[in-house]
């Protein structure tokens, strides 16, 4: 991929992340809305590998690699945490998260309804998430 970042899992480098991203859209001519859009999903899959996967242990990192190919936007991400398993997740309840005022526990639908495709993957101890939006 394109544009490489390398930061340890440590939630004041979720900043750092949404900063590279912002950067690196800022080339295309993205619209605002869909320009923050896509560094709200990032910001969401780098939180929940930081805290979740990494349990914020700042002797763990991750790799994150930025992409436009074909019109469409491309991210990666790689760490050696715990894995996510799609398969165990299912989308919350969101009238029933909203009566019940709960905080959290949307970001992995917000990711799923914001872009085009979400894929996690593990090879040996790596984990991957790929995130793909077209951009035209």
């Amino acid at each position: 991929m394109n544009h490489s970042l390398r930061v340890s899992c440590s939630r004041q480098n979720l900043k750092v992340v949404r900063d590279f991203v912002g950067e690196f859209l800022a080339e295309y001519g993205l619209s605002a809305i869909l320009q923050n859009q896509i560094i709200l999903a990032v910001d969401e899959i780098v939180a929940n590998l930081i805290i979740h996967s990494n349990h914020e242990d700042e002797s763990k990192f991750l790799d994150i690699r930025l992409a436009v190919e074909n019109n469409e936007f491309r991210f990666e991400a790689e760490d050696g945490g715990a894995s996510f398993s799609p398969s165990g997740y299912q989308d919350p309840d969101m009238e029933e998260h909203i009566r019940q005022a709960k905080k959290g526990g949307v970001g992995i639908a917000l990711v799923n309804r914001i872009m085009d495709h979400v894929e996690y993957s593990s090879v040996g101890t790596r984990n991957f998430c790929r995130l793909t939006k077209r951009l035209g």
